[in-house]
């Protein structure tokens, strides 16, 4: 039998993924369905080419670490920090639900209670890649409901890593790989050691990484920036990458896609983190058509008439069990129902870890094949659906705020919890949350650098800044500068009441999202019809939307670079006809 080498398997791989990619777009799909549907092509389970199975995951290992790698690049602690009151126990919480309702189908179905167990936690974890992907489509990976979505996943990712390891320790007590001999030499102590041991090992992974590299690479880097070698620094973070990922797999039983997170925060934190993350982008989204390849070839089409009840059940945890969970904790934490929604219907699937962990089950005797195969069509079927599901998101939005009752039973913990957050940090030293009704404001919603700098040049014309942000240490710190800071989502009344908006005389939104700045723009003008709303946006394709909500003025970010580009062009065309080109900086 002839051998496929690595590059007829690219080729093939490849190729087919740019049809069927292709061809979903076409039919309004995601071209994430095209990428399987060419996966099963040329997978085992298909007549004609057949790729080497091994081979190909593999190269969707390396997907994955890039992608996780780039993720890391643009999520530093303070993001991860920020939103561990809901990444924690919301994580804790839907894991622990999937579980016991997989174990509950499993044993209904005739499986034993370890092989119902591991079912369960399977379909607990969701997909990285599929998250990242869904979130990066919809511009919402440096969201709050991105961040939140984000660090949901890194909790579940830091569960299953301890999973992994404790699973050799409790195998014989589960029924696998040794018997009743095995059982009866696991007892609490053991299990009590392996856990220690993992989370030794990972604080360890956390420290040697963000510490002792976050004082090695940046110093590394700087010096293969001075060479002004594009090769050697495209090299430099491939091989950051990598090592931080293998490192983290061979030294310390971490998840490869955990290490990569780790390492891209570290250069991220750096000056050359944009650069890094440009020279990544191609490699990364090369590599994860590759995952979903893999995934594919994984599909045995012959299992759905062996377990179609198993498997409708399961389907049903994953797609209507998981997102309720997920949205009713993300709700009762006070977010809004918007993040809920987001939260939830990303986490409606599975993916690369459900398929590791249940390959180590498998390995140890603790569940049959049939557990695999269910995991796999869950799994191909819950990325498949996803990303439709994700552009649902409006309609169910509209449809809840139809019913007033359930919309504000949904939003009552945000709206508290918002208030809360005003009352107890907004205008500290002032007495009220507000400045005085004699005091020109402008609501500032957003305090990045695009809202420092407009809150900076307000007070020079007379008018004082109120800002709204959703980042507490930020409403905190401006607050104990004795600035006005209120916390809270811009697109609810309460909020923009507690902010001043109704004898406000501009709201200027800085963040980008079309769709948060025209609920928030809708719900202005509904409370001050004569307020002037001045607002940011990415692309001129938003033009309208932002009209219909009510927006005075837009500043494109298309537009506006297009004009500071040609601008700065003509300026350096000129200089250097005159003889005065400006000498090029050299790297530091």
């Amino acid at each position: 039998m002839h051998e496929y080498t690595l590059l007829e398997i690219l080729a093939a791989g490849f190729g087919l993924a740019l049809v069927f990619g292709y061809l979903a777009l076409r039919l309004k799909l995601s071209p994430i369905v095209g990428y399987l549907l060419a996966g099963f092509l040329v997978g085992p389970q298909s007549p004609g080419f057949v790729a080497d199975m091994n081979l190909a995951i593999q190269l969707s290992e390396a997907g994955v670490i890039l992608l996780m790698f780039g993720v890391g690049l643009h999520f530093n602690l303070d993001d991860l920090l920020a939103v561990k009151g809901v990444a924690l126990p919301g994580a804790l919480l839907q894991t622990a639900a999937a579980t016991a309702a997989g174990t509950w189908a499993g044993l209904a179905l005739g499986l034993p209670l370890p092989a119902g167990i591991m079912l369960g936690l399977g379909l607990a974890v969701a997909s990285t890649v599929v998250l990242l992907r869904v979130l990066g489509d919809n511009n919402m990976v440096d969201s709050v409901h991105g961040h939140v979505a984000i660090g949901w996943l890194v909790v579940e990712d830091l569960f299953t890593v301890l999973i992994l390891v404790l699973l050799p320790s409790v195998a014989g007590l589960m029924g696998g790989g040794g018997g009743a001999e095995a059982a009866s030499a696991v007892d609490a102590m053991s299990v009590a050691k392996a856990l220690g041991g993992a989370v030794l090992r990972l604080v360890a992974l956390w420290v040697t990484v963000l510490v002792v590299g976050g004082r090695v690479v940046p110093w590394l880097l700087t010096r293969i920036v001075r060479t002004r070698s594009q090769e050697l620094f495209t090299l430099a973070v491939l091989a950051a990458a990598f090592a931080t990922a293998v490192g983290a797999a061979v030294f310390f039983h971490a998840s490869m896609a955990l290490g990569a997170f780790l390492g891209g925060m570290v250069i991220g934190k750096t000056k050359v983190s944009h650069q890094a993350g440009a020279d990544l982008l191609p490699l990364r989204d090369a590599f994860a058509v590759l995952f979903f390849l893999s995934v594919g070839m994984l599909f045995n089409p012959s299992f759905l008439l062996e377990q179609p009840l198993l498997i409708a059940i399961c389907l049903a945890i994953v797609l209507l069990l998981k997102p309720l969970t997920a949205m009713l904790v993300v709700t009762l934490l006070g977010y809004s129902t918007y993040t809920a929604l987001v939260v939830a219907i990303s986490l409606a699937q599975v993916g690369e870890f459900s398929f590791i962990l249940a390959q180590q089950a498998q390995y140890l005797g603790i569940i049959p094949e049939s557990v695999y195969n269910v995991l796999v069509v869950c799994g191909l079927a819950s990325i498949t659906v996803n990303p439709g599901l994700f552009s649902t998101i409006p309609k169910i939005e509209g449809a809840l705020k139809r019913r007033e009752g359930l919309w504000h039973f949904l939003n009552a913990r945000a709206e508290a919890r918002a208030l809360r957050g005003n009352a107890a940090h907004g205008g500290q030293g002032h007495g009220h949350a507000i400045p005085a009704a004699n005091v020109p404001i402008a609501v500032v919603v957003g305090y990045g650098p695009t809202g420092k700098s407009v809150a900076k040049v307000l007070p020079d014309r007379g008018v004082t800044p109120v800002v709204i942000d959703l980042n507490m240490d930020t409403v905190n710190d401006l607050s104990e500068k004795g600035n006005w800071a209120i916390f809270g989502d811009a697109s609810k009344r309460e909020v923009l009441i507690a902010a001043g908006i109704e004898r406000a005389g501009y709201l200027i939104i800085t963040v980008p999202v079309a769709e948060d700045v025209a609920a928030a723009a809708t719900m202005a003008r509904s409370l001050n019809p004569d307020i002037r709303i001045l607002v940011r946006a990415r692309f001129l394709g938003e033009d309208e939307l932002l009209r219909k909500a009510g927006v005075t003025a837009i500043a494109f970010e298309e537009e506006e670079v297009a004009k500071s580009l040609t601008a700065m062009v003509l300026e350096d065309v000129r200089l250097c006809a005159e003889g005065a080109c400006p000498a090029p900086p050299r790297p530091e």
